[in-house]
């Protein structure tokens, strides 16, 4: 415990080891959908679905690593949803690109945001975003976070034409979601930690009776990578096709990850320095740079800080730890898939739904200065905007023109930065070019 303790810096940061294993897997559980869900989508590209599972995997494991060990910060990472759909189903099906054309996209963008981070460039970009906004993330991402689990749990449905119903409750899924909200309610109330934990474990449980647990005891060898490993082609790479498609990645995983790193560390004590800036910037951004790097290597799409790591963080996962345990879990996943399989979709749900609920009463939104309708609005506009267009990098962007444009046609042009103009009109140049 010694050396972790120094190195990791557990009990400065006011966790202890076995509160950041259970944040870990508690992480892990929260994120586990990925596993099937990038081989599902990615597969659409002609991409083999078995060989995309180990990817996945793999892809996990090397960028939690390295957020563990050299960030030494909470974080998961894994293939990101969003930017896998955008690599399947516009780059590869609606443009006619090949899938190697697309994973070259995502390698160069690794590249390109490797080298933004190494030299700082990246941190510049975030402190180009107005204080109320950056606070503006975390209840945002909250309630991104809570409505994907009430999607999952079933509580709520999406219809073409009617847009958002309610669920039908007499579903075993949602019948044993209600349950595990008020179970898990209850842990919250006792404030017992690891209480998602338990609270999976035991509504995995009662998923038995209902039919909705089904335990599989086969163990089995991850399939191979070696079909989509490593296969590039860089004959199109000064294209104008493929410098549009590289920019908007990077722009996305950018803002994207900024607005994860942002949001779940003004959410928890502990994560930000005395400046109120989140520790170890530079080499977090370098961590998920390095991550997408290695994830196009083993043939999976853009790699990224994922939002479900607040799961973890929201029950004292403070450390490198938490995400060094959530890679050990994605390990024994290659081998143990079957058995991931039998945790109710509907125990993963709850999950999501109290993680956001911590984010979005967390402190930033008490530290939101309510006195100023031309900060009030634009904070607000991105706290809408991040679960009602289903992505961060989305609310950030709208967050910010809208800030621009209220502060600068309303006579208060020199409050906003030169900066953050220039980010602004970078956001209206890539709407125009192209739309994620």
């Amino acid at each position: 415990m010694g050396f972790f303790d120094k190195y990791f810096g557990i009990s400065k940061s006011g966790s202890t080891l076995y509160n950041e294993v259970v944040a870990g897997i508690v992480t892990f559980f929260a994120m586990s959908y990925i596993l099937f869900a990038n081989p599902a989508i990615l597969a659409e590209t002609g991409m083999d679905k078995s060989a995309l599972f180990t990817a996945t995997a793999l892809a996990s494991i090397f960028g939690c690593l390295v957020m563990g060990i050299y960030a030494k910060l909470p974080f998961a990472l894994a293939p990101g949803m969003g930017l896998n759909a955008f690599f399947a189903y516009t780059i590869c099906i609606a443009l006619g690109y090949t899938w190697q054309f697309a994973l070259t996209a995502v390698l160069v963008e690794g590249v390109i945001f490797f080298l933004l981070s190494l030299f700082n460039l990246r941190i510049l970009i975030v402190n180009l975003v107005p204080k109320n906004l950056q606070l503006a993330f975390c209840p945002g991402i909250g309630l991104f976070i809570a409505f994907i689990g009430l999607q999952q749990a079933g509580l709520i449905e999406i219809h073409e034409k009617t847009m958002i119903t309610f669920g039908d409750i007499t579903n075993p899924n949602v019948q044993l979601a209600c349950i595990g909200i008020v179970i898990m309610g209850i842990l919250y109330a006792k404030k017992i930690y690891g209480g998602m934990l338990f609270g999976v474990l035991l509504l995995t449980a009662l998923g038995l009776p209902l039919g909705i647990t089904k335990i599989d005891l086969l163990f089995s060898l991850p399939p191979s990578v070696s079909g989509i490993m490593l296969k590039f082609n860089f004959s199109e790479i000064l294209s104008y096709d493929f410098i549009c498609i590289t920019i908007l990645l990077l722009s996305v995983d950018i803002f994207d990850t900024m607005g994860t790193f942002l949001g779940v560390s003004n959410a928890a004590d502990g994560m930000l320095d005395s400046n109120g800036s989140m520790k170890n910037t530079k080499r977090a951004f370098i961590a998920d740079s390095l991550a997408t790097i290695f994830g196009a290597a083993v043939g999976t799409s853009t790699t990224t800080t994922y939002v479900e790591s607040s799961a973890g963080v929201s029950i004292g996962g403070r450390t490198g730890i938490s995400s060094i345990a959530t890679a050990f879990c994605f390990a024994v996943a290659l081998f143990a898939f079957p058995l991931l399989s039998a945790v109710p979709q509907s125990a993963i749900a709850v999950m999501l739904i109290f993680a956001g609920c911590s984010m979005f009463m967390s402190l930033p939104l008490k530290s939101i200065n309510f006195s100023d309708y031309s900060e009030i609005i634009p904070a607000f506009i991105t706290i809408i905007m991040i679960p009602f267009s289903y992505s961060i990098a989305e609310g950030i962007s709208l967050g910010i023109l809208s800030y621009v444009f209220i502060n600068a046609l309303s006579g208060n042009f020199k409050k906003v930065g030169i900066g953050t103009y220039l980010l602004a009109a970078f956001f209206i140049t890539r709407y125009f070019l192209f739309k994620l």
